[in-house]
């Protein structure tokens, strides 16, 4: 062989190699990521050709595909499409889209995920047509059924999250819509119908749990104020701090007030935990600039802020600034300046005191299981991470209780069970509405449930409405649904 012949023969032979490289890499590695990019159309289209495996919640279907007389095949249906919604999305071969669970396990319901492929090949020599799995959700269809209800015509979210697990048992936002409508296969009326949900101001299609223009957490945001006091090492529950009626920002010429518009009750000095239970924006604001914006970043990262979340829905990140002047870190000590959150976010926090200090990843769906009832998928907790030690923690969980036994929380209260919990009134700046929310935990000495919930657009009452007249109630109802009280 000549030099040039060898050469050649080399050039050719490593050409095949990263052509076969490239490849394995494109039909192995990035199979599934590729798969479930909403811009791939094929996989939308080709997941109409099998029977789509069913989304189940508390055993009962809740999405399911029924035999369609066009060009698809099959057509998604779905049970109290308005309640869940936020949960299920919808999938739409007209649209060329979806959304929610419909989209985020795009692969397990139309039966082409990596773990489907010995059922796809056993059916395959078996001569059955192929068929998509089941999506088992860690959803609770009583506790959901309750969210709904309470919430009711109010607009804004509740979220439900079981504090060692990490799982969601409720989802709900509201607005809402009707999934069945974005399922259609005529064309001008789901098409009509998507306009009409996008155009309206209100949002409709936004889960508001996870994402859209989020609102101040305002109080609730206390939580994480206090514990990155405890987690300094400099204070403890009975720490004072100055009780001035007026406070003037770091910096500034701007004053704020307590919402009593006077002092944190009677005394020059008041306790972090008087301050917390009554829920005091002055002796917050001071708190925060003492603790330093180092370790209010560092606290609300270690419950989550500045993350995103895959459950496998993706939340959006709720936001701590990274930078800050003292007269913005004043304002972020009660949740409000630069500070916004979602109320998964919020309920993390609540669930990550009421299970000892450790945060857990949030999730949604236990199992994935084949036409066989075989399970193919199982998804396991994991720990996001600690937050508060163990001695400290409990102390927050002490002054969460008295948040709602004997502070401005009382709506939360539960007869027979100990409830811990914070309210929150968020200013939006100017004459708009407040935000009002609630989040907590049940019963303080075992946890079961945290919750947490937010009503815009100040529940209808504008500036008149508090965290504990409209959230706190809400929430009770979505505890008292865990607890089947």
């Amino acid at each position: 062989m000549t030099k040039e012949l060898r050469r050649l023969s080399v050039i050719l032979l490593a050409m095949f190699l990263a052509l076969f490289a490239s490849t394995s890499v494109i039909q192995v590695v990035q199979a599934e990521t590729l798969a479930q990019n909403p811009l791939n159309k094929r996989t939308l289209y080709d997941s109409f050709d099998v029977q789509r495996g069913s989304i189940i919640a508390s055993g009962s279907a809740i999405a399911s595909s029924v035999p369609s007389n066009d060009i698809y095949t099959w057509q998604r249906q779905y049970v109290d499409p308005e309640m869940w919604a936020p949960v299920t999305g919808y999938i739409n071969p007209v649209l060329q889209s979806s959304t929610g669970i419909e989209q985020a396990m795009n692969q397990q319901l139309s039966g082409t995920g990596s773990s489907q492929f010995l059922a796809r090949v056993e059916r395959i020599v078996s001569g059955q047509p192929p068929r998509g799995s089941n999506v088992v959700l860690s959803l609770d269809t009583k506790v959901q059924k309750v969210a709904y209800d309470a919430l009711g015509k109010l607009q804004g979210a509740v979220i439900a999250i079981e504090p060692k697990t990490g799982r969601i048992l409720a989802m709900v936002t509201s607005p809402s819509f009707d999934t069945n409508t974005l399922a259609s296969h005529d064309a001008k009326a789901v098409n009509d119908a998507y306009d009409k949900l996008n155009g309206d101001p209100s949002h409709p299609l936004y889960n508001r749990t996870l994402e859209g223009d989020m609102d101040p957490p305002g109080s609730t945001f206390k939580l994480v104020t206090v514990s990155a006091a405890l987690a300094s090492g400099k204070f403890t529950p009975d720490s004072k701090l100055p009780n001035v009626a007026r406070y003037t920002l770091p910096g500034t010429s701007q004053q704020i007030q307590n919402d009593t518009g006077g002092t944190c009750g009677p005394g020059k000095e008041v306790t972090i935990a008087d301050a917390l239970r009554l829920s005091c924006n002055i002796p917050m604001a001071e708190l925060a600039v003492q603790v330093g914006h180092d370790q209010m970043l560092a606290e609300a990262e270690k419950y989550g802020f500045n993350s995103t979340f895959d459950l496998p829905l993706k939340s959006e990140a709720s936001t701590y600034p990274s930078t800050a002047s003292p007269d913005r870190t004043a304002l972020s000590g009660f949740g409000q300046g630069d500070v916004r959150a979602t109320p998964l976010q919020m309920a993390m926090v609540s669930a990550g005191i009421a299970n000892g200090g450790i945060v857990m990843k949030p999730r949604m769906v236990d199992q994935v299981v084949g036409p066989d009832l075989s399970v193919q998928q199982t998804y396991d907790s994991e720990e996001y991470g600690r937050a508060l030690e163990s001695s400290l923690n409990a102390e927050l969980v002490n002054m969460m209780v008295a948040n709602v036994s004997s502070g401005i929380a009382t709506n939360a209260r539960i007869d027979g069970v100990e409830v811990a919990g914070k309210t929150g009134t968020a200013q939006n700046g100017g004459d708009l509405p407040y935000s009002l929310w609630f989040t907590g935990f049940a019963p303080a000495e075992d946890p079961q449930v945290a919750v947490a919930v937010v009503v815009e657009n100040g529940g209808g009452m504008g500036q008149s409405g508090t965290g504990n007249a409209v959230a706190a109630p809400i929430a009770k109802k979505v505890m008292e649904a865990v607890l089947g009280k």
